[in-house]
């Protein structure tokens, strides 16, 4: 591979066409995960980009932010592309990048393809009071996935690393869902687990189930389980690369105050904001990235 102009030798060896090419998608996006991510060397900074970039754009595919007529399509084509990329074979920027990122960090291939399955979740009809097997499943494809392929990044690619993505993942992804309630059920979108609705008597249409008496309950069920992996992600940080796990530890740093604020408030009013106190604040967008 040959490169016009080069990174400084601290950056990954990508051209700075291709490397400034993925910083502008992922300032683009308009989320502070790139501040987020200066705590990181110039080399995993930049393959944190690219991962993000890649997520940015499926998500988009998924979300109808694309403009392409057949999202599904558009999915699969990612999955050839991600093939293709182990395969060495590169068709711009960012393809170049993730290569680079991929062979550094020893990034694996059912990662990306979990992520890209995870966004083919979301696409067409909307997830509707999923069952908690399928539930779970989302939560791993779209958080615990990124998590798998963000801990190698960071430095550690141990099996402790990996459950740290297995359980901040979760945590992670299952605060998103508390906190939006009322904006997914505005868009025909209800990640609550049917097993539980039923128990509680929650109506599994998103419309009714937003002021249903039960769904407080409902929710405090998840936040405690959401504290559960808080708590198992912290465990295993323990017995991780201490350094590679800073931005594992700031992100959970980040969401738990945000599940604290939601306990707080409760779901009888899930349509009002959560008062987060102003410390966490800033510290939260290190996440977002995830969802």
């Amino acid at each position: 591979m040959v490169f016009s102009r080069m990174r400084a030798s601290s950056g990954l060896p990508c051209a700075q066409a291709d490397l400034d090419h993925v910083e502008r998608i992922v300032t683009a996006s308009g989320t502070s995960f790139a501040r987020g991510m200066r705590i990181l060397p110039a080399d995993r900074r930049q393959a944190m980009f690219a991962v993000y970039a890649f997520c940015r754009q499926v998500d988009d595919i998924a979300d109808g932010d694309a403009g392409v007529a057949d999202p599904m399509a558009a999915l699969q084509d990612w999955h050839q592309r991600i093939d293709r990329l182990y395969e060495g074979v590169a068709t711009d920027a960012l393809d170049r990048t993730l290569i680079v990122a991929i062979h550094r960090y020893q990034l694996q291939a059912k990662d990306f393809h979990d992520v890209i399955d995870g966004m083919a979740m979301d696409c067409g009809a909307p997830i509707v009071a999923p069952d908690e097997a399928t539930l779970d499943l989302y939560c791993d494809r779209v958080a615990s996935a990124v998590g798998r392929l963000s801990v190698c990044v960071f430095g550690d690619s141990s099996d402790n690393a990996r459950r740290v993505a297995y359980h901040l993942g979760r945590a992670l992804q299952l605060t998103n869902i508390l906190r939006d309630i009322a904006e997914d059920a505005a868009r025909g979108r209800l990640y609550l687990p049917s097993e539980l609705l039923t128990r509680f008597d929650v109506p599994k249409d998103p419309h009714e189930a937003l002021y249903a008496h039960g769904l407080d309950h409902v929710a405090r069920i998840l936040a405690e389980r959401a504290k559960d992996h808080f708590r198992a992600a912290r465990a295993a940080m323990q017995m991780c690369n201490s350094r590679a796990m800073r931005p594992a530890r700031m992100m959970a740093a980040s969401y738990a105050p945000i599940l604290s604020a939601l306990e707080k408030r409760g779901w009888k009013t899930p349509d009002i904001a959560p008062k987060v106190s102003k410390p966490w604040r800033k510290l939260r967008t290190l996440a977002a990235y995830v969802k």
